[in-house]
Formats: C-alpha cells, structure tokens, sequence
C-alpha cells in the first residue's frame, strides 16, 4: 500500500485489525472489439469499460496493481488490444499502479504480447510475476489456443512450482482466466479449468493465499485445494442470475469489479458495483472527523451503544 492510502486507513481505523497490507483492483472481461463494434450486437463495451474506470477514478484509491483477469478482446485482434491499452495506461499510470494483463479465451497470444505488453508475437503462455512489497502475484495463463475451455500445461505447472517453491514475506496471490470452480449455468462445465487436480498438487503446502479469476460474467467465489477463489464479475455484460438456470443470459447491467485487502492474517474480496445511484451522506468527512477525535471507548459509547427506545 502507499503511503497516502495507509495515511488515509490509519486515520480511520477504530476496529480489531490494522490497515491492509496491500490493495488490488481486479477487474475481468473487457471483450473489446476493433473499432467498437457491439458484442453481440448490443452491448456497448467500450462505454462500460470508459464508465467502470469513471468509477474507479472516483473512488480515491492508490492500488498496489491492477488486474484483469482475461477475455481482454473478444477476438483477439490488434485493434481492441490498443483500444484497450488507450483505455486503461493513462488511469493505471495516473493511480500509479503496475498493470497485469492476465489472458483468456478469447484472446489471442499473439496479438496481445504485441499490443499490451510490447513483446514478440509468440504463442507461448502469457505468464508473470510481481513483487508487490512482498507480496507476490503470479499470473498464469489458462486459454487453449483454438478453444475456449482452460488448461495449464506441464511446463507452465512446473514453472509454478519452482516459484512456489519459495514463499513470499505476504504471501501470493495467483491471477488466471478460468476458475478452478464448478458453474451451476448448464454445461458451462465444458469450458472449465481442465484436469485441476494437477493445479491442486502444485498448490498443495505452498503460501498461495488467494485466486483470482473471471471468465463466468458473474461474481462468485468459493475453495480450491483449501485457498479461497474469488470471481470477478465483467466489465462488458454479466449473466442474470434471476433467471431460471436454463434461461441464464446476459444482460447490459449489474457490471462491478472488485477490491481485494489484503491483511496479515486474512484477505477480502469486495464487489464494487457501476451504478449511478444517489449515496447517502451520512458517514461523511465530518463524521469521520469527529470519530477520529474520539478515544475508543468513546467512539463505542457514540456509534455502538443503541439508543434508549
């Protein structure tokens, strides 16, 4: 975290645990497409993108990194790469924090070492690692050229492993496209991670603390091999889980990221929702003034105790 972040915590931290160590945004599932064609013939990505950064500005945040976490285009070519890139550097650069790009199955590697990370045009997994104060993020890459299900190859495993082999002073954090969680939408199951138990074995004793992942259009988490897995929701549409199960669709709404704290001993995963909605004022900067002017036995016996009735 830098310095006017933890400034800012440690001013308003009244409760049982200290400020968080480290802060990320993610963010999952831009799909944008050259010349900002509508996905699907509807769905506006490149406003819902411009609105969710609106948002993220707004929020007087000083993340340790920013991830998205696949589906970055939704064909893979050059053109929505650097529309994407256009989009996202000036904010990532204005918050000064590290960008990773994490790939998807929509994807195409190729085009995107070019366009987002200024490398050769290879096929080879887009994988990478971040020391983020000690904090390590560790970015695999799970599409499957030509297909749309996940998979990690040997070689990528077994360079997982040797990472891990070493753990890091905070712990690490790993960013994939494809969660290593079950899908209740009808055989979405075909376009899961494949043959998880390997991922698990790699993980097993390792100081791996979180996953995170996209891919589903809906914010979700649950286990992995014990660590805990967080979904990030999309920027570009979501599924309407209101639906009935066979009926689930996408709908130009509910888009959110999410805020990811990472503490000593625990981390926690906040869905953000992009909405434009009247917010009540009444924690505001007064209030927090007045509270931080307070002992902690006072501030329980002002905001705590319920008033007589």
């Amino acid at each position: 975290m830098n310095d006017v972040t933890q400034a800012r915590d440690d001013a308003v931290r009244f409760g049982q645990h200290p400020a968080a160590a480290r802060v990320l945004l993610h963010l999952s599932d831009t799909h944008l497409l050259a010349g900002n064609r509508p996905l699907g013939g509807r769905y506006d990505t490149a406003a819902n993108l411009r609105h969710t950064l609106e948002v993220v500005e707004r929020m007087d945040l000083r993340p340790d990194a920013i991830v998205f976490t696949g589906d970055l285009t939704d064909l893979g070519e050059p053109e929505a790469y650097a529309a994407l890139r256009a989009a996202v550097e000036p904010v990532a650069e204005r918050l000064g924090a590290p960008l990773v790009w994490v790939a998807g199955n929509h994807d195409e590697r190729p085009a995107l070492r070019a366009g987002l990370l200024d490398g050769p045009a290879t096929a080879e997994p887009i994988t990478g690692v971040w020391d983020l104060g000690g904090l390590r993020l560790i970015a695999l890459d799970s599409s499957v050229p030509g297909w749309h299900h996940g998979d990690l190859d040997d070689a990528q495993l077994q360079w997982l492993a040797g990472i891990l082999a070493t753990p890091a002073p905070l712990g690490t954090i790993l960013a994939l496209h494809h969660p290593p969680l079950p899908s209740h939408i009808p055989f979405f199951d075909i376009l899961e991670l494949r043959d998880q138990p390997r991922l698990a074995a790699v993980l097993a004793g390792t100081d791996v603390r979180a996953i995170l992942a996209g891919h589903l259009h809906h914010a979700t988490s649950g286990t992995f091999a014990g660590i805990p897995v967080s979904v990030a929701s999309a920027t570009c549409y979501t599924m309407n889980l209101a639906r009935p199960t066979a009926e689930i669709n996408g709908m130009d709404a509910g888009q959110s990221f999410q805020l990811v704290h990472v503490y000593d001993d625990t981390i926690t995963h906040a869905v953000v929702p992009v909405v434009e909605a009247e917010t009540a004022t009444a924690f505001d900067a007064a209030w927090i003034a007045r509270m931080s002017a307070l002992t902690p036995e006072e501030r329980l016996e002002a905001f705590s105790r319920k008033p007589a009735r």
